[in-house]
């Protein structure tokens, strides 16, 4: 199968990370000092545009993890250092090891992110009391309690606190559960969304396309769609 790991990712891999840094930066400081408005579909909007660019700075980490956001390695683990601790304080040092177990050793029982019950809520608290810890919310406490000496509580829970805590289930049920569930009859033991490319996008950052991303790790998550379109034309029936 065709992949795209032997291109270059410079200049692009950094200019899409750093997009989403800064998208995510100024739309948090432009929300927090809106007034709020529970009439107007426009707050809970922006709620779920937050939500997406929260999972944006997550996937930019996970994409470091794996070295395809620079090929210069400093500059590539800073970008993922910081996109990881801009989501709650995650601790890029501790995502890393444990993201390489996951592909190791997917959906077996030494890996971090699978839980074989395949029940969703008993596998999300896996998956959440995995990766979160007393430093993270400690760290959030502290943040939380200096913000609102600046900004307005409810806006610091609309639009800071929220987003987060639905983008963990945004991550989780396409990145992971959905995958992930049930069996599957490849060597990745993985699936992949079915459906076009813009819902593979607003989805998860096409990390729908599970089994690609497992099948050529070194390809970002912006080239994944490629690689679907791929393994899709390679899989089709041959034509007369």
């Amino acid at each position: 199968m065709k992949t795209y790991e032997h291109k270059r990712v410079d200049p692009t891999g950094v200019i899409i990370a750093l997009s989403i840094i800064f998208l995510w930066t100024g739309s948090l400081a432009l929300l927090l000092q809106v007034e709020i408005n529970y009439a107007n579909p426009l707050v809970y909007l922006a709620i779920l545009i937050q939500m997406h660019l929260y999972t944006g700075l997550f996937i930019t980490a996970h994409d470091a993890m794996h070295g395809v956001v620079s090929s210069n390695k400093k500059l590539n683990h800073a970008i993922g250092f910081f996109s990881a601790l801009l989501f709650s304080f995650n601790f890029y040092h501790r995502l890393y090891p444990k993201h390489h177990e996951h592909h190791k050793h997917v959906a077996t029982d030494d890996d971090p992110d699978y839980h074989h019950s395949g029940n969703f809520w008993r596998w999300y608290l896996s998956f959440i009391t995995t990766y979160v810890n007393i430093w993270q919310i400690l760290m959030m406490a502290i943040t939380f309690n200096v913000l609102k000496l600046f900004f307005p509580v409810e806006n610091l829970v609309l639009f800071w606190m929220l987003p987060a805590i639905i983008s963990t289930f945004q991550l989780f049920y396409f990145g992971t559960y959905i995958p992930h569930k049930g069996e599957h009859n490849n060597k990745h033991k993985s699936g992949s969304m079915k459906g076009n490319h813009v819902w593979g996008f607003l989805s998860c950052y096409f990390f729908g396309y599970h089994y690609e991303h497992h099948d050529s790790p070194g390809t970002p998550w912006w080239r994944l769609w490629r690689l679907k379109e791929t393994t899709e034309e390679s899989q089709s029936p041959q034509r007369n």
